[in-house]
């Protein structure tokens, strides 16, 4: 099973797990290039060699009108705009307007889906934590920005990655005390620790910030699980820098690889459905999918009062099951579901690109139990049909013949 291990003995910030993971990749320009261009406004987001401790790593910086600044991302008031000495007008963006800015984004509607559900974890954890409803967060024009492109590189990094479960350390989180815009806070921040809940965390004795809350809804969104890391053979290791100095180096250390343990457990959520349209199924697949299913099936049944209806199933990690259960009853007519807590045995999965005169190709390779299956990517082979006026098989018989030459 594709695994990726993030290290957060140093804690987690949005740069930090950007420069990490973005370490995991051949391509590290090509990919900020397609983080430039995403239209993020006034946003740029390049990478700079960072050593700590000896240990050279990325560091990752966002300028926001050429300036690259730290500032608090959360400000609750009722006024959208301020004037700063300088003279210059901010402004500040809701929940409403952080959602316009995703929607505009030119990435798949599953990377939208985990951007907005990481900015909900930090609304949720403000309005709990200062005792305000979610529609009177604003955020800080400057923050949000920058946090804008954290989190959608993540986002971005771990849809490229395709790792098919993430584990996380422990959370160093620091300890002491840290000033903010609304005044000396405990370590961790109030936020973050709302954030972490049901999270192993620790102090150890450093007096400073070391998990942000930007930090801390990227690891609670992805993380299957938290722990030690499994028996794994590694593939890459990357190394996030942070903006600091301590006797310890200061970073985020991401590994991918193989576990060889293929069996995990999984919840199936299942209800039937005899008053529902095609095309109101079909949305509702596409919200469970977009949360994070592992997959959505329906079969046909005959339900009572000889009415014909379906069995839906929806497959999700145990972690994501209150998600799932909410979005059932939001997005179906039923009125209960049952649960079956399952044993899911897999092949593991691996990526290869082949290049071809028509571009390239991708292919799933799986393995395991003795066997090994091979596949093109279905998206791939339809593109290169549509492109040349070919057929499936006879793009696929290319491909085989491109692929042996090499």
């Amino acid at each position: 099973m594709k695994t990726l291990y993030l290290d957060c003995g140093m804690g987690a910030a949005g740069d930090m797990l950007t420069a990490a993971l973005l370490e995991l990749l051949p391509n590290r320009e090509e990919f900020l290039a397609e983080l430039n261009n995403l239209g993020i406004p006034n946003v740029t987001v390049s990478s700079e060699v960072s050593s700590k401790c000896g240990i050279q790593g990325t560091h990752i910086v966002v300028k926001v009108n050429g300036k690259e600044e730290s500032e608090e991302i959360f400000e609750h008031t009722h006024s959208h705009t301020h004037t700063h000495e300088d003279g210059h007008v901010h402004h500040h963006n809701g929940m409403h307007e952080i959602g316009h800015i995703i929607e505009d984004l030119p990435v798949s509607e599953k990377v939208k889906a985990d951007i907005w559900a990481v900015y909900s974890l930090i609304a949720e954890a403000e309005s709990h934590v200062h005792g305000i409803p979610a529609t009177e967060i604003h955020f800080h024009e400057v923050g949000t920005m920058d946090a804008v492109a954290d989190i959608a590189a993540f986002c971005m990094l771990i849809e490229r990655l395709a790792p098919e479960q993430v584990i996380v350390s422990p959370v160093h989180v620091g300890s002491g005390h840290v000033k903010c815009a609304h005044g000396i806070l405990p370590v961790p921040a109030p936020a973050t620790a709302y954030i972490l809940r049901d999270v192993p965390i620790y102090g150890d004795g450093i007096k400073s910030e070391l998990c942000t809350p930007t930090g801390a809804a990227l690891l609670k969104h992805f993380a299957q699980k938290f722990g030690d890391m499994p028996a794994m053979k590694t593939t890459a290791i990357g190394y996030g820098m942070g903006k600091k100095n301590f006797t310890t180096a200061n970073c985020v250390r991401a590994l991918i690889g193989e576990t060889k343990n293929s069996e995990d457990t999984i919840t199936e959520l299942c209800c039937n459905l005899d008053d529902m349209t095609a095309e109101a199924i079909a949305f509702a697949e596409e919200q469970f999918f977009s949360a994070g299913a592992l997959d959505v099936y329906t079969i046909s049944a005959q339900m009572k009062k000889s009415r014909p209806g379906i069995l839906l199933y929806v497959m999700c990690y145990q972690k994501d099951r209150e998600k799932m259960v909410r979005l059932i009853f939001k997005h179906t007519t039923t009125l209960g579901i049952r649960e079956n807590i399952s044993l899911r045995y897999t092949l593991s999965r691996t990526i290869e690109t082949i290049s071809t005169n028509f571009g390239e190709v991708r292919k799933k390779v799986s393995t395991g139990y003795g066997t090994t299956k091979e596949k093109y990517e279905y998206e791939d082979i339809a593109h290169i049909a549509r492109e040349h006026g070919m057929s499936l098989a006879d793009v696929t018989t290319y491909v085989k013949k491109q692929e042996k030459k090499v």
